[in-house]
């Protein structure tokens, strides 16, 4: 690699990323890795490029709202090609300090010159960046922006109308606020090798500041960028494993008892999975079942990096797992797939890729495995349902369907299972359900305890 291609190599992948995300609508991060995978990059370079992708989705409304002020042409009529170089110019010059403004608008200009776009459009888009530069100092920060009196919050309307209804204006502005913003790295000590204090102490002599969470006994976060996951002190020892709190508390609701079969339904990269596999004895049997293949490898690294040997792991659907199966458990953790509404700080395209009409497909979905893990309970058994979504139809609409139809079920209150602090984030129907606005990914789980007969 030249030179010259090295300039403006992290605005040319975020500029590709963000096309190709626009023609097929696929998860973020998938595109951005096949986008970079076998391109050899520095760490700064990769860094970079990752922060303009995210941010430009975080920004997007705000960004063309600052464009409408300086393009002519109308952005409904520009070419996604044109209207996101412009989003990354405009991220760099307004919300990014530490670019000076000619790198911003010369190594955005360059990107463009790159993929071969006519001169007069590479001359409009350094030309509208130019006049940005020279104004920025003018223009509303983006918490200040707003258009006919309503604050600009990044978010489709009927995104906005529906968590107004909801949670009211103010904490959804707080909601919106949180997920413009990259969310602090959580962390989860492996309790079974390593003391959360004993953790933060491995950090501080690397000399990485790590605070304790406010609501896990088992968390740690980073007030500031920590660098690479797999570069912190502790990584290929296995003592942390990424995950929010509010992944960790769910957990919980599911104690284990000595001698007990339990399943996680829909393991995922496994953060559940481990944790439970942490909080066990060894007499407790742990089953995991994921159906796809690349996070069912993950799902094996990262139990084999954090030591844990005591989970047997099925690549399969749960359909499949329950139609073969003998076995009955005695405690099913079920973190079904559901829209993320919740985790949009995280997956900030998430807000722009589904739609309101969405959300009845996944709760049908979401019913039907639900009904699935209760045939493959033991009697006096527990369900543990949860979701990162902050959508009723996803969460409690789905728990009214399942009682409708297993009346043998009653909610057991959250809040008797989670640390003192935590009780906060326990609704009156006994639902752990927090929100952004927490501090915590938005999440929504459930215990669901069959009667004694």
């Amino acid at each position: 690699m030249t030179s010259s291609s090295v300039a403006p190599i992290s605005r040319l992948l975020a500029l590709n990323v963000l096309c190709r995300w626009h023609d097929v609508h696929a998860p973020i991060s998938g595109i951005f890795n096949q986008v970079v995978d076998g391109i050899h990059l520095e760490q700064r370079e990769l860094k970079l490029a990752n922060a303009l992708v995210f941010g430009v989705l975080r920004q997007q409304q705000y960004l063309d709202y600052i464009l409408g002020r300086f393009a002519r042409h109308p952005l409904r009529k520009m070419k996604p090609r044109t209207l996101f170089a412009l989003r990354i110019g405009l991220f760099q010059l307004l919300l990014m300090d530490r670019i000076p403004e000619s790198a911003a608008v010369n190594e955005t200009v360059k990107a463009l010159k790159a993929v071969r776009q006519p001169k007069w459009l590479v001359s409009f888009v350094h030309g509208v960046l130019r006049n940005v530069a020279r104004k920025k100092t003018e223009q509303p920060a983006p918490e200040s922006a707003a258009i006919n009196g309503q604050p600009i919050l990044n978010h489709p309307d009927w995104l906005l109308r529906r968590w107004r209804q909801r949670f009211g204006p103010e904490k959804t502005t707080m909601i919106c606020r949180c997920n413009n913003q990259p969310p602090l790295l959580t962390l989860r000590t492996n309790t079974r090798l390593i003391s959360r204090n004993e953790l933060q102490l491995l950090f501080a002599e690397a000399g990485v500041q790590a605070l304790p969470g406010k609501f896990s006994s088992e968390a740690l976060y980073f007030p500031e960028s920590s660098g690479s996951i797999n570069g912190l002190p502790g990584y290929d020892q296995g003592y942390f494993q990424v995950q929010d709190e509010a992944a960790q508390l769910a957990s919980l609701l599911m104690p284990m008892r000595d001698g007990e079969k339990y399943l996680d339904a829909c393991a995922g990269l496994g953060g559940k999975t481990s944790h439970l596999a942490t909080l066990a004895r060894k007499t407790v049997q742990i089953t995991a079942v994921e159906p796809d293949k690349r996070r069912y490898r993950l799902l094996g690294e990262n139990l084999n990096r954090l030591g844990i040997d005591r989970v047997s792991c099925s690549n399969t659907t749960l359909e499949q797992f329950a139609a073969e199966t003998g076995e009955r458990f005695d405690g099913i953790l079920l973190d079904a797939p559901c829209s993320g509404t919740g985790v949009i700080r995280r997956q900030p395209d998430i807000r722009w890729n589904r739609r309101e009409e969405d959300l009845e497909s996944y709760q049908q979905q979401q019913v039907h495995l639900l009904s699935t893990t209760a045939g493959l309970l033991k009697k006096n058994g527990v369900l543990v349902y949860a979701t990162c979504s902050l959508e009723p139809e996803e969460n409690e609409g789905v728990v009214a369907a399942f009682l409708a139809d297993h009346p043998e079920f009653f909610v057991d209150n959250a809040a008797d299972y989670l640390p003192q602090p935590a009780a906060c984030l326990v609704d009156k129907n006994g639902y752990f359900h927090p929100t952004p606005a927490d501090g915590l990914d938005g999440f929504f789980a459930v215990r669901l305890q069959e009667k004694q007969s």
